[in-house]
């Protein structure tokens, strides 16, 4: 009897023993499929040189953002679909879904009384300044401007000498022929100025900023009597974001959403990274704007090492056409200047309740400082790609060492994005969150990077913790920064001359209400009409 007792245990003693064993195995299978342990890698440790080829730095920089998938693979992993179907589930469906438009649509068809061009008095050349998106708002600015003086847009000199040191023309950024077709309409456009002309003595213009028509009517159109080419040596923030007439707001809105499309093979690579971001499902365009350039011009230095912050300040220093040179970082940062760290926008994210395997596009270029201030938002949100993710280094080699063309990209992915966050209110930001409003206005989420600064140092404090408390308070903080549709805002109160115009909200921030309208259907026997409300 005790012979059968001890063989009975014995037996029980190898069922439980292969029953845990297979306990385990399945928990290790689940931890491989939830976290590969391909999917993090460690960023370079220095910053590429000038001289390395585009094809080494691209091979080098893929630390962080090495490819989860092979880039040609149409649908994501098993287990992120999985995944993606538990997300659309219960709460997280808020989420995603986007604020209520309130069925205002685009209406920038010109009035009755508008006319096709007028015979032109002139030739407008224009050097267009600064990046890719304060290009964009600039030309769009320079068609309105033609317009209003009659002259002959010739299409424009993009920005070769900035910090970007992009040698790229304007066909090899924007659908040329689209752009002079589209605008037949409204100006004439012509890709070079007739050789008879090609000598000719110029009226070259600072024209001043934000200026109405009558500025461009009476001084600007003056110059006709004198001269038959004038150049606006700069494109920026030149003609006014209000009290403006309204043929002429339109005008600028169907140059920059309809005319000012990029080149075809932007277009191409845009939709194929766009289309492998929604294998993943729902996904999110951050604009991490955690940069060298950002960070030094901003002065701000939260989260970095004394040596990363001397570096920095000698750039700031160093870069001539930056005029403010000292800056007190804890105050910039106290006074929400500052765009928020990777490890802020882990923070923010997990407080509004997205999940862990939430996708994330980083609209961004080489994030500084790399894996030492990237791997806290990867511990939290694994799925981060970027256009070195997504796509092949042969596939993206035709766009490297042009800034403004792999920025059109990001623009593209940010546009289409489910979500949008921009961690700082640059010209990238505010053109994206224009581009959705007028779209639509799609979900955009924008910080409240002052109020969220002192919640996030009360947790490095230990005097708050991450939970229920901080998120409820993060999510009531931003129910009403969620891109729904409102007028543009003024200029701020007691503010005078060209602060005046300063403050005041950007139009192609939101181009609400001279672009867009409301529309109301009218149900008269069995038929139906559309009424455009203001």
């Amino acid at each position: 009897m005790q012979k059968k007792r001890w063989r009975k245990v014995a037996i029980m003693r190898k069922v439980l023993t292969s029953a845990i064993a297979a306990i385990a195995l399945v928990a290790l299978l689940y931890v491989h499929v939830e976290f590969p342990a391909s999917e993090v890698t460690k960023l370079p440790d220095k910053l590429p040189t000038q001289h390395e080829s585009s094809y080494q730095k691209l091979s080098r920089e893929r630390s962080w953002i090495q490819e989860l998938a092979p880039p040609h693979l149409p649908k994501a992993p098993l287990a992120a679909r999985k995944l993606d179907v538990a997300n659309r589930n219960g709460s997280l469906d808020k989420l995603w879904k986007p604020p209520p438009n309130r069925d205002y649509v685009p209406c920038v068809a010109a009035s009755p009384l508008y006319t096709s061009p007028p015979e032109s008095r002139g030739y407008l050349l224009v050097h267009a300044n600064g990046g890719l998106n304060q290009m964009r708002a600039g030309i769009c600015d320079m068609v309105a401007v033609a317009r209003i003086i009659n002259a002959t847009l010739v299409i424009p000199e993009l920005d070769k000498r900035s910090l970007w040191q992009d040698s790229s023309n304007f066909s090899d950024v924007f659908d040329e022929d689209h752009f002079i077709n589209s605008l037949g309409n409204d100006v004439n456009v012509v890709k070079k100025l007739p050789k008879e002309l090609a000598s000719a003595t110029k009226a070259v213009k600072h024209f001043r900023s934000w200026s109405g028509v009558d500025y461009y009517e009476e001084e600007i159109a003056r110059l006709w009597d004198e001269y038959q080419i004038i150049r606006a040596a700069k494109s920026d923030s030149r003609l006014a974001n209000n009290n403006l007439p309204p043929d002429i707001q339109k005008l600028r809105c169907r140059a920059c959403y309809a005319a000012l499309r990029f080149a075809p093979k932007i277009e191409a690579m845009g939709k194929m990274l766009v289309d492998r971001m929604r294998s993943y499902g729902p996904y999110i365009a951050l604009h991490l704007r955690f940069e060298k350039d950002m960070l030094a011009f901003s002065g701000c230095t939260h989260d970095l090492s004394p040596e990363e912050a001397e570096e920095l300040k000698a750039i700031r220093e160093n870069t001539t056409w930056w005029k403010v040179k000292d800056i007190d970082p804890v105050e910039q940062r106290s006074k929400g200047y500052c765009p928020l760290t990777p490890r802020e926008v882990g923070l923010f994210l997990s407080a509004l309740g997205f999940p862990s395997n939430t996708p994330i596009y980083i609209a961004a270029g080489e994030i500084y400082g790399g894996d030492s201030h990237m791997s806290d938002l990867l511990l939290r949100y694994p799925l981060l790609m970027k256009k070195e993710k997504l796509a092949s280094i042969e596939e993206l080699e035709p766009f490297v060492n042009h800034a403004s063309q792999l920025a059109a990209l990001d623009y593209i992915v940010s546009v289409e994005s489910d979500i949008f966050i921009p961690t700082y209110s640059g010209n990238m930001a505010r053109a994206v969150e224009g581009h959705r409003r007028f779209l639509g206005h799609r979900k955009t989420i924008s910080p409240d990077r002052r109020t969220l600064v002192r919640l996030f140092d009360k947790i490095d404090q230990g005097t708050m913790k991450e939970g229920k408390n901080l998120s409820n308070r993060i999510i009531e903080i931003h129910k009403k920064r969620q891109g729904s549709p409102r007028k543009r805002k003024g200029p701020i109160s007691g503010t005078k001359g060209t602060d005046r115009f300063r403050s005041e909200e950007a139009f192609y921030v939101n181009p609400l209400p001279d672009c867009l309208c409301r529309k109301e259907l009218s149900y008269t026997n069995n038929s139906h009409t559309i009424r455009e409300l203001r």
